[in-house]
């Protein structure tokens, strides 16, 4: 019989890398509650009409990679591709814009057919924020803040932020007549995919990974050529108010982000830690987004940043930096210690042991082998343990445990099996 495996792209977390996503999780989780973000949880599947509408029939994401259906009701369904249109439905049908500024947070798989590499697969996890009812250039100024915090936070190494301003409607649509006309008159030059896009969506030209496109490219007008007085002066408040919380930028006028809902400030924060310039965290704001999805015309911000390319990078940064924060964060949780027991009457004061010392909030392994005293100790030395608390027959008899230390400096000590007290003060303060 063949044996069953999981599709292409679609990849298990197992224990060990689970734990590091676990960390990740709760630090980004504490970020975002210091800064007033709640979270928000949303359906894996939405109608394909939700991000035709939101994201736009144009992309790549609804033209080539989503997981569209039809479902037994004959509705088209689709497995959500990204976080915010799931998130902007959720707080329209619920009202909750209609009850102020909403500040959400988010966190779960997300789905795109498209070639599996390191770092992106078919189902991904993402990580995000969105800000609704955000009107200021200073909210832009906090939302990448926060990014950056969390990603320095997290020991990543290398950071770097990109940042473009997209303007308004007005002024991309000038920009794209011009851009266009100018594309045409290199359209022999340009790569396939850069000439289909020429008559569907020309922006995202802009970010060909092409090298004869972008080398072209260099020599293409420029978005904030077309900016209004009003674009440019909000985008100088963006970049002044970075410059005053201290986070280093670099203008990038050719950055664009690939879905059709962004206006004004777009954002990537990236990280050479993988080699190659790779992006951590993408965002920007939408103020248009509300209302094509039905709602009043509501100004808003968010990011999302990938879970496997960071945890990829933080492990790259770990291997450069040993002894750094990311190294610390990501190495496995160490057991306080491993109850090595042996003996038919050792086995309930173990299994009773070992309870009243978790009740306490110590990480305690239990074995429950029946092997031999040494086999055991094995075992406790592999799992990391700091110390083996040893139950046989004997002890049992006594009414004692032997307290050995396994990772730190001391000698072995011995203590009433009751002692759960002196025995828990042994655990945490040595």
């Amino acid at each position: 019989m063949t044996q069953l495996q999981s599709l292409r792209g679609m990849v298990d977390l197992l224990p060990k890398a689970l734990q590091r996503w676990q960390v990740v999780e709760a630090i980004a989780r504490t970020h975002f509650q210091h800064s007033g973000f709640k979270e928000i949880r949303t359906p894996l599947m939405e109608t394909t009409d939700l991000f035709c509408r939101g994201i736009g029939e144009s992309t790549d994401v609804v033209g080539k990679e989503m997981y569209t259906f039809q479902d037994r009701g004959n509705r088209s369904c689709t497995l959500r591709p990204e976080g915010t249109a799931s998130v902007v439905r959720a707080a329209l049908q619920h009202g909750l814009i209609s009850q102020g500024t909403q500040k959400l947070w988010y966190g779960g798989p997300m789905f795109r057919y498209e070639r599996p590499q390191a770092g992106r697969q078919r189902q991904f996890h993402q990580i995000g924020v969105e800000w609704l009812g955000a009107a200021s250039a200073r909210t832009d100024v906090e939302v990448i803040a926060l990014a950056w915090d969390l990603l320095t936070s997290l020991g990543v190494s290398d950071l770097e932020l990109e940042l473009n301003s997209l303007g308004s409607i007005e002024d991309r649509h000038l920009y794209r007549c011009a851009l266009v006309a100018w594309l045409k008159q290199q359209s022999d030059q340009l790569d396939k995919d850069s000439r289909m896009r020429l008559l569907t969506n020309p922006l995202r030209i802009l970010d060909s990974k092409d090298k004869t496109t972008r080398a072209l490219l260099e020599e293409a007008p420029t978005l904030g050529d077309y900016l209004n007085s009003e674009s440019r002066t909000r985008f100088s408040v963006v970049q002044r108010g970075l410059i005053t919380l201290g986070i280093p930028f670099r203008l990038n006028p050719r950055l664009v982000r690939g879905l059709d809902y962004y206006c004004h400030t777009a954002f990537e924060i990236t990280s050479k830690q993988l080699g190659a310039q790779a992006t951590v965290c993408g965002g920007g704001r939408y103020d248009h987004l509300v209302s094509q999805l039905g709602g009043a015309e509501t100004p808003a911000i968010g990011w999302a940043l990938g879970m496997e390319r960071l945890l990829l990078i933080l492990e790259e940064t770990s291997k450069a930096n040993p002894d750094g924060r990311a190294s610390r964060l990501i190495t496995a949780t160490k057991p306080d210690a491993y109850v090595v027991n042996c003996g038919e009457r050792a086995a309930e004061p173990a299994l009773v042991l070992a309870r009243a010392l978790r009740m306490q909030g110590l990480t305690v392994e239990l074995d429950s082998s029946g092997a031999t005293f040494s086999k055991q100790f094995k075992r406790a030395d592999r799992c990391g343990a700091r110390f083996a608390l040893i139950l046989g027959d004997k002890e049992v008899d006594r009414g004692q445990i032997q307290i050995k230390p396994l990772r730190v400096e001391g000698d072995e000590v011995i203590r009433s099996i009751n002692a759960i007290s002196a025995i828990v003060d042994i655990l945490q303060n040595r």
